[in-house]
């Protein structure tokens, strides 16, 4: 639209009317555009456009459309499988309504911002592209031409304007901020990871292309026959999931690990080491959430910058004076005492000026008993004992047989710990008050746990039934009480406090992660399903679809026809949360390769699985596992790291230098220097100077790799010559390594020789290996060995061990490792409390589930006891099939026979609590171990 002074400042040349008829269109077109009627429009088209122009810029437009979106979201996510019709009709009448009020925002915002500045932003962009698809799906659909495209489902990723609220959220805005500036760096790293991809696929298909075919009872899925098929293959190796079986196949496929089949391990031993990329994306998440994090520290010191000055220009210079008094001594060392030092000595908590149950003063001889009582040391040590031997009673509980004598004497002495700990609650209640004044009992959250744990207990004594599922739910929650040992242990207590920060601060990445997950779920259930439904997600149990034979017993003459039925996978996308459960499991890497193929076969409705019928479906499992497992899990673990560093940075708050110069300052206090022993007597310092020489390090380190060259040849079924010569072998560097401990003797003396730690661990292999060879000498001399020699053994393997010896940056770096090991007993002792927690209560919850050797609880894997509920959970930590274990303890499990259920419940065993026993366990253990 022109402006009025434009418009109207037109040259007028011939007048006359001469030359007329040249220019009757631009004569008409001016008369027109001075016409009333045309400068009206114009005014009232600028009009419309400023006032739809701050229509679209309003908080109630962008939340209105915010609003559109979670309905659209809502109609996408309730499709699901085998739904009435009538939720069918009003999913695409909504889809229909959904999508004209997105159109009309789409035309409002080009008329009101215009079409050169709407296409501008990228957003806007993206929404056209989504709009104009979903019309054109419509019209496709209506018209019967083709069936769903799919399209809609793109209406899902408008959940990121969500994300528009930033503007108002200044630490969600700067992790955005962080996440965007990362994706040149991750586009970098996975254009590299693509290229090693590529590389490893052509060779794996020179390799192994059409050689995975020696089992003729079982055709292989990963396989590198053709370009995509080892493009998945190599992806699954190097997300780890099954990468053994794959290597196992390749070793068959060149005739076994007896021949030179064992070469090509080389290859998958070379394709798993590159999954050290992988690492660099915790790296670059790690990076930028720093680059976040100081964004908001820097923002959070400018808003107190400025409170700071506001409040200084409301107080007077008398008032100035006296805070300037009052203020703190900042300490003018090197550096202020560390948080360990200051704890040292731990300080009294002082009795609150408050009575206590309005009786009790702060003077009163009898509260003033108490808080003496609650703070004496031999009070709190018999308090921690009492904490251990209860929690001690709570592993030892037999949770197969509830009425057991073993259970019926650690339900007394369960009577006991609760009556000593409601007695020490009493005491501090009185000692402290109850909640109405500040610092009484109940404003302190570690003794609010101390009470719940107390309370439960006494709870759960009051009702008598075991039966009753709130006293089981009541009965599993005493498993808390170690957590009582928080508020006892001050450096527990400050890991658990950094624990609980980091789960504060993830509260953004979370919302990121969660709507991401919802997203893709929402893909995969419009993915999997043809014409809404397909034998990926089919849930019909008595269909009569097909039959077939079976001979019983082998026997050809005697055929019995039995129909087919269909069932259900145990992930599967027949809805959201299924569709989110099953692609968090994809998330951890296990079995997600099998989840992959069954959605690869999936066909459509009622029809059985087609070998490979939609290979291009991988896809969608691909972009999922880069962005969600290689990326945003890794900004979680990130997210921990970079909180447990500020929160270790937060002693030095008040200290002006910064972190490389307290380290320097900190080297130069600690810097001692080095001493070493040079013999004065000429023939000891000949030995001295041989010992030191570095060819006599070098012909020590060749010997030690000649003898691991010696233990590796080793194999079973060798022959008694092989035997022969091994223990000649082994007397020879004993002998030799006997010679280098008695030359170091000779030159350093036993006082200096035994200085040196490596010195004394060479004299305790030398010793061990002596013992050894005479131990077997003595057990050949007879008919059958008296001693075993296993132990014994132990010592030639741990020769190697004398390599980390032999370099000082080996030296170094080992050293750096052990010394790392002092900051992490707290941590140790927290992911121990969290091992136990969860062991009892999986020993409550599902100890009595049936052992079967075909199930995953079976008897190396089960909760009946305390050693084996940690030993697996041990397994779920490192992520080994914990969602087969999971499903194993769903409700509907066998009861174990000797377990005491009733008549008729002996199916009932297992819990739905399953699931989230598992993810939560699962994803603490990510985020602490």
């Amino acid at each position: 639209s022109m402006p009025a002074s434009e418009t109207e400042s037109v040259n007028t040349e011939n007048v006359s009317g001469e030359g007329e008829n040249p220019t009757c269109c631009g004569s008409l077109c001016q008369t027109i555009s001075k016409s009333k009627f045309s400068r009206r429009w114009r005014r009232w088209n600028r009009f419309n456009r400023r006032k739809c122009r701050a229509a679209v810029k309003s908080v109630t437009f962008y939340w209105l459309v915010i609003v559109l979106v979670f309905l659209n979201t809502l109609t996408i996510s309730s499709e699901h499988y085998n739904q009435p019709d009538w939720l069918t009709q009003i999913q695409d009448i909504a889809n229909k309504v959904l999508l004209a009020l997105f159109t009309c925002e789409m035309l409002v915002k080009m008329y009101s911002l215009g079409l050169q500045a709407y296409f501008v932003s990228l957003f806007n962009r993206f929404d056209c592209f989504v709009v104009c698809g979903g019309i054109v799906e419509t019209i496709l659909v209506e018209l019967e031409i083709m069936s769903p495209l799919g399209i809609s489902v793109f209406r899902c990723v408008r959940l990121l304007r969500i994300f528009k609220v930033t503007r108002h959220w200044a630490s969600l805005s700067n992790l955005v901020a962080s996440l965007l500036n990362s994706m040149k760096s991750i586009a970098s790293l996975l254009l590299l990871l693509f290229l090693f991809i590529i590389i490893f696929s052509l060779l794996g298909m020179q390799l192994f292309g059409g050689k995975f075919n020696f089992d003729e009872t079982q055709t292989k899925r990963s396989t590198f026959d053709n370009f995509p098929q080892a493009l998945l293959t190599v992806f699954q190796i190097l997300t780890g999931e099954d990468w053994n079986a794959v290597m196992y196949d390749g070793i068959m496929a060149y005739g076994g690990p007896s021949s030179s089949g064992m070469i090509v391990c080389i290859y998958f031993i070379i394709l798993f080491i590159c999954d050290i990329l992988l690492n660099v994306f915790l790296a670059i998440a790690v990076d930028n959430l720093a680059d976040a994090e100081s964004l908001n520290t820097a923002q959070k010191e400018e808003a107190e910058e400025k409170e700071r000055k506001k409040n200084a220009s409301e107080k007077s210079e008398g008032e100035d004076e006296e805070d300037e008094e009052d203020e703190p001594e900042v300490p003018a060392g090197p550096r202020p005492r560390r948080i360990s030092e200051l704890n040292m000595k731990e300080k009294i908590t002082p009795i609150p000026e408050g009575s206590a149950f309005f009786i009790f003063s702060s003077t009163n001889p009898i509260r003033v008993g108490c808080h003496r009582l609650i703070n004496h040391h031999i009070f709190t040590n018999l308090i921690l004992v009492f904490i251990m031997l209860s929690s001690v009673s709570l592993a030892a509980e037999d949770p197969i047989r509830s009425h057991s004598f073993r259970n019926n004497i650690l339900g007394y002495a369960d009577y006991v710990f609760t009556s000593m700990f409601t007695f020490e609650i009493i005491l501090k209640v009185t000692a402290f008050g109850a909640f109405l004044h500040k610092g009484s009992f109940c404003r302190n959250y570690f003794n609010l746990l101390d009470l719940l744990v107390v309370g439960v207990s006494l709870v759960s004594f009051g009702i008598q039934s075991s039966a009753i599922s709130v006293v089981k739910i009541l009965r599993v929650l005493r498993v808390l009480r170690p957590l009582r040992a928080i508020n006892r242990a001050k450096g527990l207590k400050h890991v658990v406090q950094c624990v609980f920060v980091a789960i504060r601060t993830i509260g953004n990445i979370m919302i990121v992660t969660t709507l991401l997950q919802f997203m893709f779920a929402c893909i995969g259930v419009q993915l999997f399903k043809v014409s809404r439904r397909s034998k990926f997600t089919q849930h019909q149990k008595n269909a009569k679809l097909r039959i077939y034979i079976v001979y019983k017993d082998g026997d050809v003459d005697n055929p019995v026809v039995r129909e087919r039925v269909w069932q259900n996978s145990d992930f599967n996308f027949d809805n959201v949360l299924s569709a989110m459960m099953a692609l968090f499991t994809v998330s951890t890497f296990e079995g997600w390769p099998a989840l992959l193929y069954k959605a690869i076969d999936s066909n459509g409705e009622n029809v059985g699985p087609v070998y490979n019928y939609r290979v291009e479906i991988s896809i969608f499992f691909i972009i999922y596992i880069i962005i969600i497992a290689f990326f945003m899990m890794n900004i979680f673990v990130g997210f921990v790291i970079v909180t447990f560093q500020e929160q270790g940075e937060q002693e030095y708050k008040n200290c002006e230098l910064d972190k490389n110069q307290r380290q320097c300052v900190e080297y130069a206090l600690k810097a001692r220097p080095l001493r070493r022993y040079i013999p004065k007597n000429p023939y000891q310092y000949k030995f001295w100077y041989v010992v030191n020489s570095t060819g006599f390090e070098y012909i020590m380190f060749v010997l030690i790799m000649l003898n691991t060259l010696c233990l590796a040849m080793q194999h079973y079924g060798q022959s008694k010559l092989f035997n022969d010569a091994m223990d000649i072998m082994n007397m020879v560097f004993t002998g030799v390594f006997t010679v280098e401990m008695v030359l170091k003797l000779i030159a350093f003396k036993p006082k200096h020789y035994f200085t040196d730690a490596w010195n004394t661990f060479d004299a305790l292999i030398v010793v061990g290996s002596v013992v050894d060879i005479a131990i077997t000498e003595v057990n050949n001399s007879e008919d059958s060995a008296r001693i075993s020699i296993t132990f014994f053994r132990l010592f030639r393997v741990m020769r190697l061990v004398k390599l980390l010896s032999r370099g000082e940056g080996i030296r170094t770096l080992l050293w750096t490792f052990i010394k790392s090991f002092q900051a992490l007993p707290y941590v140790a002792l927290l992911i121990a409390m969290l091992f136990f927690i969860y062991a009892v209560i999986g020993m409550q919850v599902f100890g009595k589930v049936a052992m079967r050797d075909n199930n995953q609880i079976n008897r190396n894997n089960n909760f009946q006891t305390f050693p084996q509920a940690v030993l697996l959970l041990f397994r779920c930590a490192t992520g080994e099939a914990w969602q087969e274990i999971m499903l194993a303890c769903l409700p509907g499990k066998r009861c174990d026979p000797e377990s005491d259920y009733n008549p008729g419940e002996e199916y009932t065993c297992g819990s739905n609590f399953a699931i989230i026993y598992f993810i939560s366990f699962y994803m603490l253990c990510a985020f602490l171990v």
